[in-house]
């Protein structure tokens, strides 16, 4: 049997980037980050968001991203800016809306 365990973020700067999420998700980093490795949510139940530094730069649109909810898209859209994600693209397509974001590492993820 398979289990999730982990999702992972390729990244230059562990620590860093496990940082913006902890704050965009609201839940700490886990003990021992630095900026080669990083987990948030390793005690939790479900799967880790993990952080791995990389030596390669990202070259290309992520073929598997984040799909996140909020009762106040606009707002949390405006909070994550603010935390350091950036703008790509808002959608609204077959009764469906969301907005593109990148965290501070270029890795999009949509907020419907």
């Amino acid at each position: 049997m398979l289990t999730l365990a982990h999702i992972t973020f390729d990244c230059t700067d562990a620590a860093a980037l496990a940082g913006f999420w902890s704050r965009a998700l609201r839940h700490p980093v886990d003990d021992g980050a630095n900026e080669y490795f990083a987990t948030i949510g390793a005690a939790d139940p479900g799967p880790t968001l993990m952080f791995l530094k990389v030596d390669e730069p990202k070259s290309a649109k992520n073929r598997c991203h984040l799909d996140l909810t909020a009762d106040d898209r606009a707002s949390e859209v405006k909070r994550l800016i603010d935390l350091g994600a950036t703008y790509q693209a808002e959608h609204d397509e077959h009764d469906h809306r969301w907005i593109v974001l990148q965290d501070p590492s270029g890795n999009e993820f949509c907020v419907a």
